[in-house]
């Protein structure tokens, strides 16, 4: 396994661990650049906000997609302008708004919003240049909206156009749609671009002079299952700029933006967590793990889904719940002789079960196990209060071979 003697070292210090793994997310972020000419991205820090991921991947470029105040705090921290920080999230607070409009462009989540925007930028002085997140009439799969708590229905948008425009502290420059993440099939995503320049230019239509950008959301997948294959970003990227040519009279010089999601760090990490006890059961071998449910909860959430849902094909819940199979378990150990283990953790509860009944290479106590797919939306959804456990690390493994530690 790559970087195994790394780790290894890293165990004499610690039980648990997250390992990033920097020069997997310069060839992500890489990857992007090349395959999308002309492409602007937005890094989306929900998914890994740990400083020194987040210092990396904006010194390649890329902007900031954020979905709280604090978020947009944090890329300012590290020096982006408010151009290139687009907050997006629903429910926002008049004090959100307060704190956020000076520092970022804000994208309105509903009608409601752009009036508190209104009203802010009144009581400033100022004419604040937003964006708006439509509900579109289409899916990622056909010409048929769907109801969502995020957005303004497509319709309602057209109807509010007028009034919008008789706003005298707003400007509405950009458009912003989410619908989905976790694609791989770039075909899907290709149908979906296209149905999202349209959109533009019926949205530029109606409100009567152009965009300055147009946000297309995220969606770009990663594999998960040994068996799925990585998305095709060439091929995406060749057909985002047809379009662009294709469109280039009533779009030309606006700014096309994607997010990233979990695509530049979410194959870069592995959660690393040691065999504390192993014990015998009725005929079931337990083998248990420091820190798993309030360490990286998401293969915990897995094995929940899977024991109420019986059915063999699951949709996915992102960002809690991607497939059944979602995850590999790499023993660090040359072991050879094979055994069926349950893997559990150390919390006084009985959901804290991360795999059940897998063939595994014999592990014994002080052995370790590495997590696969654990760069994004790991650390930022456990429950790391519960029990009153101690928070596993993050670490992050520099170009220059040099481990420290990501929050410092």
């Amino acid at each position: 396994m790559e970087n195994k003697e790394i780790m290894l070292e890293q165990a004499k210090k610690y039980n648990s661990f997250y390992f990033y793994d920097e020069r997997k997310i310069i060839s992500a972020a890489n990857r992007l650049k090349e395959d999308f000419k002309g492409i602007e991205f937005l890094y989306s820090l929900k998914s890994n906000p740990a400083p020194a991921i987040v210092e990396n991947i904006f010194s390649q470029g890329f902007g900031a997609d954020a979905a709280s105040l604090g978020e947009v705090r944090l890329a300012k921290r590290f020096g982006l302008p408010p151009e290139k920080i687009q907050y997006s999230a629903p429910g926002k607070s008049k004090e959100d708004i307060e704190g956020a409009l000076d520092l970022s462009t804000i994208i309105a989540d509903s009608i409601n919003e752009v009036s508190l925007i209104q009203e802010v930028a009144k009581e400033r002085n100022m004419t604040a240049e937003i964006g708006i997140r439509i509900n579109p009439n289409f899916t990622f799969f056909g010409d048929e909206g769907v109801s969502s708590k995020f957005g303004i229905d497509e319709e309602q948008v057209y109807e509010w156009i007028p009034r919008w425009r008789a706003l005298s502290h707003i400007k509405i420059v950009g458009i912003h749609v989410h619908l989905r993440s976790q694609e791989l099939k770039a075909q899907v995503l290709e149908a979906y671009y296209k149905r999202m320049l349209l959109l533009a230019i019926k949205f530029q239509e109606a409100i009567g002079y152009r965009l300055t950008f147009i946000n297309m959301g995220s969606g770009l997948g990663i594999p998960y299952a040994k068996k799925e294959l990585p998305l095709d970003t060439k091929y995406l990227g060749e057909k985002t700029s047809a379009f662009m040519k294709e469109f280039q009279e009533k779009l030309g010089g606006v700014n096309l933006i994607l997010e990233t999601g979990r695509y530049v760090v979410g194959e870069s990490g592995y959660y690393i967590t040691r065999v504390l006890d192993k014990k015998v059961s009725m005929g079931i071998t337990f083998i248990i793990l420091h820190n798993t449910l309030n360490g990286f909860i998401r293969p915990s959430l897995a094995q929940l889904v899977l024991h109420y849902a019986k059915e063999n094909t699951l949709d996915g819940s992102e960002p809690l719940f991607t497939s059944k199979d979602a995850f590999q378990f790499v023993p660090l150990t040359n072991e050879k002789e094979e055994e069926e283990v349950t893997l559990m953790g150390n919390l006084c509860t009985a959901s804290d079960v991360i795999a059940k009944n897998i063939i595994m290479p014999k592990l014994n106590v002080g052995d370790l196990i590495a997590i696969s797919n654990a760069g994004s939306y790991g650390a930022v959804l456990s429950p790391k209060q519960f029990s009153w456990q101690s928070p596993p690390p993050q670490l992050i493994l520099r170009c220059d071979g040099s481990v420290v530690d990501a929050y410092n």
